[in-house]
């Protein structure tokens, strides 16, 4: 059984959770996010995890200002509307303190609001119910223009010089393909939080297409915006 698979409706997700700020940066559902934790309000949220629910909530702040505000321990930047959640799948301590941990991601959600709590880390509200299909492998799989993704996928590999494992890229599934590489893709915050917003896979597919072609037309993929 996969991690995420006790995850099967609504109901089996709780009402608040903890909530980790990170521009650029993307879980999707059953998609893996490998992390470095050294903050000490971010150990002491993945210690409280680890004793809990084992669910994080991934957020982007909400624009620039709110990015450079992030990093500052007492503040309390406004936050991205939408996040996805991720189980804490695994977790090695280092020598020198710091977490490597994963997450697994479950289902997006929309913050409702923010707890007052005493933790050095946020906890927020959520509900689930619009992105409910999160819990269902592969919805809307079938839709997936995939041809056309492995072609500029492809093209943009073969621009920059950069390698891939065909052989497990063609093994994998419509879903695997286009949330991993949306979680990879090198693109800005803008540009992350529209992938993750995307109503349907194939939305998510097509928007990655097209931000490929844009990069491909650009000197580096960090210049791509969303218009």
């Amino acid at each position: 059984m996969a991690p995420t698979d006790r995850y099967r409706s609504l109901g089996d997700l709780p009402a608040s959770i903890p909530v980790f700020p990170l521009a650029g940066v993307l879980v999707l559902p059953r998609t893996q996010l490998p992390l470095n934790i050294f903050e000490p309000r971010y150990l002491r949220m993945v210690d409280d995890a680890l004793r809990g629910e084992r669910i994080i909530g991934m957020v982007q702040p909400a624009d620039e200002a709110a990015i450079a505000a992030s990093t500052d321990p007492q503040a309390k930047p406004r936050l991205a509307e939408v996040g996805c959640a991720g189980r804490l799948t695994a977790w090695t301590e280092t020598a020198d303190g710091r977490n490597l941990i994963t997450l697994t991601g479950i289902a997006r959600f929309r913050i409702t609001g923010e707890l007052d709590v005493t933790t050095p880390y946020r906890r927020c509200t959520v509900a689930w119910d619009e992105f409910a299909d999160d819990l269902t492998p592969e919805f809307g799989s079938a839709e997936v223009s995939r041809d056309r993704l492995l072609e500029i996928l492809k093209t943009y590999l073969d621009k920059h010089g950069l390698q891939a494992d065909w052989r497990t890229i063609m093994q994998s599934s419509n879903e695997a393909l286009v949330n991993s590489l949306s979680v990879i893709s090198p693109y800005g915050p803008r540009e992350k939080q529209a992938l993750l917003e995307a109503k349907t896979l194939e939305e998510r597919n097509q928007l990655l297409i097209a931000l490929t072609e844009i990069a491909l037309q650009q000197t580096s993929p960090s210049e791509t915006t969303v218009q």
